[in-house]
């Protein structure tokens, strides 16, 4: 065999040896079992702060007056924002399902445009559904090529055996070249879409998710009131085993004195770094806790993903590979974005908006008739032992309940 034809062998095993080593060192460790339950900052039982009856966040709240929404009102009150969803045309039925649950319960009233993105463009069956649903603006865009194609830096055979490893340890969607995509696109590249460039405030929907409580107030406006930065409803812990090398990342990051100076002076690194209340987690992920927000549900500031603090993090973890060599999620990504370069005040529960991704649940209790389908309390309606995946009272611990009234029990 001439030396041409063994050169693609030697490449594909050097790459393969390399994977090796490098999961060898970061992946290739005996979960611990985890038997601690989840605790109050006292120690003792946790009690759930959606058990206790809430309404709304403080004033000032915009709310509908005459035509001041109203989808065909150019002077309305609405700001720069959009409901932003990720979507193929396969997924059609389950995004009509979560377009007339978010229609129903909120825009009907308010009329935010929104805009679909894909990496194909979107069919004329698709199209003709979406515009049954809504009354406001819609906007279908295709995300370029440069923004959704593995970065030229990326060696493709060590992708191919990273993922192989992972998908032997069961780590979901390891192997799925889209999904890796997907991750980093929103984790950093979607706000640089020339759709968005005059867009202010966003709001993720995925398909099939739900919401189950009426909202009569303008979020958006809440969030530019209120100098809100990011507002969730879920927060979980993340798989450490997806995640082994974003913490040390991230320190390596830190470790040149400029990008030091980017953390800010009301950081929720003590949230980030807890070991307290998931030991384990902390431990595997080298340092982080895991808590991350679920980001299928996020209202979010593009402007501090534009930021310079924000992009210069991305970019670092973009050059490290992470998103394809693990399978670094869009929602660690970003929690840690948002712990290390933002002011923890700006963060936001939104305890009052119930909402469902399969298996969890944001279920508050708010005054008869406000919500529908939702039981008070609930976090998941699956298995008993993903009650530890909520990570909310870590947060509440060293971020706290921001414009909410700390409950009486907790």
């Amino acid at each position: 065999m001439s030396s041409l034809s063994t050169r693609p062998v030697r490449v594909l095993a050097g790459g393969t040896f390399i994977a090796l080593i490098y999961f060898l060192t970061l992946f290739l460790r005996q979960t611990p079992q985890i038997t601690r339950p989840l605790v109050n900052t006292s120690g003792g039982a946790w009690k759930d702060p959606n058990a206790e009856l809430i309404n709304e966040p403080p004033e000032p709240l915009h709310r509908i007056h005459g035509d001041n929404y109203a989808a065909d009102n150019p002077s309305s009150d609405r700001i720069n924002a959009t409901i932003l969803s990720l979507v193929r045309n396969s997924e059609l039925e389950p995004l009509i399902q979560s377009m007339r649950d978010l229609e129903r319960t909120f825009n009907r009233r308010f009329n935010y445009p929104w805009t679909f993105f894909n990496d194909e463009p979107f069919s004329e069956t698709f199209k003709a559904a979406v515009l049954k649903e809504t009354s406001a603006k819609v906007n279908f865009e295709l995300v370029p090529r440069e923004h959704w194609e593995m970065p030229p830096w990326i060696n493709h055979d060590l992708f191919m055996e990273s993922a192989r490893m992972l998908a032997e340890q069961e780590i979901q969607y390891a192997d799925m070249m889209s999904y890796h995509q997907m991750c980093r696109w929103q984790s950093g590249v979607f706000p640089h879409h020339p759709a968005l460039k005059d867009v202010n405030y966003y709001w993720r929907v995925e398909p099939n998710v739900h919401f189950f409580c009426e909202i009569d107030y303008d979020v958006f406006r809440f969030m530019q009131d209120h100098n809100k930065t990011y507002g969730f409803t879920v927060s979980l812990y993340d798989a450490p085993q997806t995640i082994t090398s974003l913490w040390p990342e991230t320190q390596r990051f830190l470790a040149d004195p400029d990008n030091a100076k980017l953390v800010n002076e009301n950081s929720a690194m003590a949230w980030l770094t807890d070991k307290k209340h998931r030991p384990s987690h902390n431990e595997q992920a080298n340092g982080f806790s895991t808590c991350h927000f679920w980001s299928n549900f996020e209202i979010g500031s593009l402007e501090f993903w534009r930021s310079k603090p924000y992009q210069a993090y991305f970019d670092h973890l973009d050059r490290a590979g992470g998103f394809f060599y693990e399978r670094w999620g869009d929602a660690p990504v970003h929690t840690i974005g948002l712990g290390l370069f933002e002011d923890k005040e700006k963060l936001h529960w939104f305890r009052d908006i119930g909402y469902q991704h399969i298996p969890f649940f944001n279920c508050p209790k708010r005054p008869p008739g406000k919500c529908k389908g939702c039981k008070t309390g609930m976090l998941t309606d699956g298995e008993k032992f993903l009650y530890k995946e909520d990570c909310r009272p870590s947060y509440f611990e060293h971020v706290g309940f921001g414009e909410w009234e700390q409950p009486s029990e907790l």
